[in-house]
Formats: C-alpha cells, structure tokens, sequence
C-alpha cells in the first residue's frame, strides 16, 4: 500500500467525517444524508458541498453513473455515464464553477440508445438520470461519481438499478409489519450482500492473439494443455508474483473509493483468482462490485495482463462465478437470519423459524424466477458442471437446522442453536477448536450458513442487482402473504407450519452432483430449468407478472423489456463467438493447416455448419425463437467445430500455430511478468 493510505481511506467517498467536514460550511452535518427528504429540501447545499470536495480533491468533472439493461457479459458497458464539467467559461476567458440541487439531482439522456427491450425508440427517446441517495458519491481521476437510476419519460425503468430499490422499499414495509405481527418493532428492514468475485488473469499479449477473447471473453476453441487442475494445486497457493502485484494495485484504488476488498486468493484453475469485500447494504455494495469490476479491468491492463470475467472463459477448467451471500437485517444492525441475535434483541423465539418457514416457501414457489436472475449467456457453460450448483432450485439447511424445523412444524421444537463440535488435530502443541458441527455443501444453489444464504449459482460477469431485486422481491412477497394471514386471525406459529408442510420438498441437503438428484427433483415437482433461454422466458410468465407488479416492483411492460433483452443479449453474444470462430478459421488456423501440408476437410466442414448455423439466427426474426437457435448453435454446432479444431492444433507445428494456446493463457512462470521478463 501506498505511504499515507490509512490518512486517505475513504476521502474519496462523500460520506461519514468527509461528508461532515464540507457539509459543515453549508450549516448542514453529515447526519442530513441520512434523512431521505434531503433531496428535497436541502439539495443545493448538498451539491455544494460536493463540489467544494471534488475541486479540493482536483476532480473538475461530473457525472451520473448508472446501470443499463443487460449490461452483462464481456469487459465494459455495465455502467452508463455521461461527464460534464463543473465550470464554463465567462466573458471575461475565466472558469464559472456552478453545480446546484437541481443539476445534481437529474440529468437528460437518450434512452434509445441503451438496451430498452422496446421501452423507448428513436421517436420517443427521453430517459432520465435520478439520483440514488442510497450509494455515496465518490470520485475516480477527476470525476466525481453521481450513482442514479435511469427512468424512462413514461416512468418506465430503463435499468438494473430502480426495480432493485423498488424491491428493497416493498421488503422493507412488509419485513416491518410481519416483524410487528410478531411482537417485535423495528424502523426498518433490508437486504445485505457479500459477493466473491472470481475472475481469470491472462498475460496481454497472448490475449491478443485470440480474436475470441478479445471479442466475446471466452475462447470457442482451445486444446488443453498438458497440465491443468489434475493436481489440485492451484486452490489458495501463493499468488503468481506479477499477478499479486497487479491484485495489489486493485486493492490500493479500490480502498481509496472505500471498496474494502479484504480477501485476495488464487482459486481452483490455473491463473483464476478471487477478491471478497466486506458485507454491506445491497446497494452499494452493487455499485462497489461494478466498480470493483472495472478497476480490476484497467489496472490489469497497465500489468500487461487482461482481466477475464467470463463465467467459462476456458474449456476442461472451473470457470468463475460470483457467490451472492444474502442476509436480512434490520436498521437497528440485527441480522434476521441469525437465531441468537434475533432470539435476543427480540426477546421472540419464533421470529427465526417463522422467518425461515417465510423463506423456504419464497424459494419454492419462485425458484423459477430465481434461476431466471441467473440466466446469462455464460452461465450456459457452468451450472451443474461440477463447478457450480445444478440448474435445479433447492435450499440446503443442514441437518441440525432441518431437524429444528421439522420439530418446529411438529411442535417440538424450542430455541435453535447450531451446534458445534470440538475437533483434535493429534498434535500435542496445536489447541482442540470448536466448529460447526456440520460440513459444507457446494452443490446447493441456496445453501444457508449459519447467518446467511449464499446464492452460489450466480455468473462472475453478471450485474446482480437483478438477483437481489429476486430475493428481494420472492422474500417480500412470502412475508406479506405471512401477514396477511396473521392479520386474519392465524396464529403466526401455524402459519409457519402450514407453509413449512405444502414446501418441505424444495429442502435438499444431499449432493447435488449425484445423478439420481436430477430424477428425484422431477418427482418432487421442484424447479428444474436445465435451459437459459427458457428461464428467460419465466419473467413474464402469469405469476410473477401478478408478484411483480403487486409489490410496486416491474409492470409487465418493464418485466417484457428484461426479457427480451436478455433474449437479444443472449444472442448476440452468440453472434459474435461464432463470427470470431469463423474469422479464426478462414483466417488462421485453415490457411496454417494448409501451409503444413495438413488435411483441411473437417475444418471446412466445420465452418460451413457454423456458418449455416448462423444464418438461420439471422434469418430468424422472433427473438425468442432466434435466442433458441443460437443456443443450438453454440452448444452443439460449434461445440463440434470445436472439436475440430483442438484435433487440429494437436497435429500442427507449433511454430505454424497462429494462435495463443492453453498453455500460454494459463500458465506463467512463477518469477516471470506476463512478457516473460524475470522479476
């Protein structure tokens, strides 16, 4: 870390002592962020303050920062902006700093422009940039960063952002009043995330030697080297010395916009790596994630080496995901989902039980929509590949929680305490120590941890704020069904039983891997959508048109709008894998076959089916029908093109091979830079 980091933590976000200090000079504390009528009635000294700090941190710049529909995927664009300076010229050639409530609060955009899923058009073109009170401004260079949602002129939401808030505030006045329905008075309730971001580090110049990943993020073919996760070495090894130098730099610029990306290890392939930061509120910590995101890709740059966050960027390797660690909590700091802490501050042992009876039914009547949020074109590669959890939904409890829960519908059952167990390591100088007393399970897509649920199926390149506007949106509606009831005359224990009775089956704490699990899920009559597309196709489906749209969520037009983006999203990336694989074969690898004296029938016959593949996508014009058909095409035409392929690069010169391979990717010597410098 640079000299003087702990003096600049956090002054790069307008937030707790810097928001005081320069708030101050307006009459005005920090204490105003707090009150959500700021916007309204003390803007213009909250925009003063603002550019006071920036000029004073030498940012001249502003802009407001938002997340557009479907930003998923390869390297850039999951976030909009447009910068403006703080000053114009007056007649007399000097520099006139303005910036008021007005212009902080709202800035003017072309909504056509952004992915809108037929929202807006070139006609009809107004979208508009709001301001987020939720997520501090914070500056990066000589921008100061104004994080907003992005509306249409009709009201509609062009964005990943507004249904997530939207969802938050209809979690929050059900979580209060089903708490108050059980005795228990809080000033409100929300949602809180930790996300493990993994991603790959691959040396620069190999990378651009791969149209492939330059274009889609992921390689269409490849053979794998001699050496790639056989061993198991690469799980928390001592970080590749020019990698650790580069997370470091990641780090360092993320802590000083207040991002604290505590852990740094290597994972489970070769060259994969993952950085977690704290938890915190759901918001934000989206808008750190995405930032995160972004630093990581241009810091790698300046190390010569290239950020991957594609979920299977390599073949025969893990690919990567983003773990998604969700918990409620109150505004007074108490965790929801913690038996103890909320048995105590609540002096209600029922609360935890009843709340999880809420929660299992959410993710059984809605494990539809839940892996709908997970549907992005690379997830298409992991889900149940022994990387990541199946595309069934279920939750896995354990057995002390489950046995808890089945004496609680029984009427058995007392206070919840996960119990734990002293271990031995038989070595006389190392202490006995207590942990939980049950294992892990990987194979869950929602497995409960004690404290949290840890959406383990999420993509790396994803922008979560739609998963969490499910969780959200699914928990909402289980506790305001819970309170409806209650409300009635049920007693909130029964209801609780009810619920527990009609979902059991959606409970499964056995190995999600094992091929009888598949079977056994049909029987159960769980959700189980093995194929992306059509779980895009869920969000607009009756049910969750009717949940979206009575929480104050998404109408049907915004619920329509993310699906098919989603679908065109889905097929242009698909597009732009196969015309990669079609200009590396016409391009590249036939004409070094060739020079090799090497047949070339089943590479031309490989780019004749991907070809034909591709024209009937474009020739397809239902979106729905085209996103089918380009899944075909990259999952069993190209796949065999593939295959091809990587027959090819085996029988090739090494020094006629046009391309970097495997072993370049994904191995760098220990001492070496990604030039192959020694360090």
């Amino acid at each position: 870390m640079s000299t003087g980091w702990d003096a600049q933590f956090g002054s790069k976000t307008f937030t707790g002592a810097v928001a005081d200090k320069y708030l101050k000079k307006q009459g005005e504390s920090a204490a105003l962020l707090a009150d959500p009528k700021w916007v309204e009635t003390k803007a213009d000294k909250v925009a003063a303050a603002v550019m006071e700090w920036g000029r004073d941190n030498e940012a001249n710049v502003y802009t407001h920062w938002f997340q557009p529909l479907g930003a998923n995927g390869v390297r850039h664009g999951m976030t909009g902006q447009v910068h403006n300076y703080f000053f114009t010229f007056g007649k007399d050639g000097k520099p006139n700093y303005k910036f008021d409530g007005e212009t902080m609060i709202k800035g003017e955009t072309d909504g056509s422009s952004y992915p809108n899923g037929g929202l807006r058009a070139t006609h009809t073109a107004g979208g508009y940039t709001i301001i987020d009170p939720s997520s501090p401004i914070f500056i990066r260079g000589d921008t100061v960063h104004i994080p907003c949602i992005f509306i249409s002129w009709t009201g509609h939401a062009l964005d990943e952002k507004t249904p997530l808030l939207r969802a938050e505030q209809a979690l929050n006045k059900e979580g209060v009043r089903f708490l108050k329905n059980l005795g228990y008075d809080v000033s409100g309730v929300q949602s809180n995330i930790g996300l493990e971001q993994e991603f790959f580090l691959v040396p620069r110049d190999a990378y651009a030697r791969r149209l492939d990943l330059q274009m889609t993020g992921r390689t269409v073919i490849g053979r794998m080297a001699p050496r790639g996760q056989e061993m198991c070495d690469h799980y928390f090894a001592p970080l590749n010395q020019h990698a650790l130098e580069c997370i470091k730099a990641m780090q360092e610029e993320a802590f000083l916009l207040g991002i604290p990306l505590k852990t740094r290890h290597r994972e489970v392939a070769p060259n994969q790596y993952e950085m977690a930061p704290y938890f915190g509120h759901c918001t934000s910590q989206i808008d750190q994630n995405l930032m995160a995101m972004q630093i990581c890709d241009e810091v790698a740059a300046r190390f010569g080496l290239a950020c991957l966050f594609q979920e299977k960027p390599f073949a025969g390797i893990n690919g990567s995901g983003k773990h998604n660690n969700w918990s409620l909590g109150t505004k007074e700091g108490i965790n929801l989902l913690n038996a103890a802490q909320i048995t105590k501050a609540s002096g209600k042992k029922e609360i935890f039980p009843v709340l999880m009876a809420a929660l299992v039914s959410a993710v059984d009547k809605h494990g539809d929509l839940m892996r709908s949020a997970i549907a992005s074109p690379g997830n298409d590669f992991r889900l149940g590949a022994c990387e990541a959890p199946p595309a069934i939904i279920s939750t896995y409890l354990g057995d002390s929680l489950t046995k808890f829960l089945d004496d609680f519908r029984k009427g058995t059952a007392d206070n919840y305490a996960p119990p734990k167990k002293m271990l031995k390591s038989g070595v006389d100088i190392v202490p006995d120590f207590e942990v939980p007393a049950e294992d892990r399970n990987r194979t869950s897509p929602f497995p409960y941890g004690g404290h949290r649920f840890e959406f383990r199926a999420v993509g790396s390149a994803q922008n979560v704020s739609l998963v969490n506007t499910v969780l959200c949106a699914i928990t909402a509606d289980a506790l305001r069904e819970f309170s409806d009831k209650i409300e009635a005359g049920q007693k909130p224990v029964d209801v609780a039983k009810q619920a527990l009775d009609q979902h059991w089956r959606v409970i499964f704490n056995g190995n999600g891997y094992d091929p009888t699990w598949k079977d056994e899920a049909n029987k159960r009559g769980i959700w189980r959508i093995d194929n992306g597309v059509e779980a895009m196709g869920k969000l607009t489906d009756e049910k969750n048109v009717k949940l979206f749209g009575g929480l104050g969520i998404m109408s049907k037009e915004e619920l329509a709008a993310r699906r098919d983006v989603n679908y065109v999203h889905y097929t242009g990336m698909v597009e732009m894998e196969a015309l990669s694989l079609l200009d590396m074969l016409r391009q590249q690898i036939i004409p070094a076959m060739k020079e090799a004296a090497l047949d070339c029938k089943s590479l031309e016959a490989a780019h004749q089916a991907v070809r034909k593949g591709l024209d009937a996508v474009h020739h397809e014009e239902d979106i729905a029908k085209k996103a089918q058909l380009a899944r075909t095409l990259r999952l069993e035409i190209m796949d065999e093109a593939r295959k091809a392929c990587d027959a090819a690069e085996e029988i090739c010169p090494a020094h006629l091979w046009p391309i970097a391979t495997y072993k370049e990717l994904l191995f760098l010597d220990q001492n070496q830079d990604a030039n192959g410098a020694t360090l």
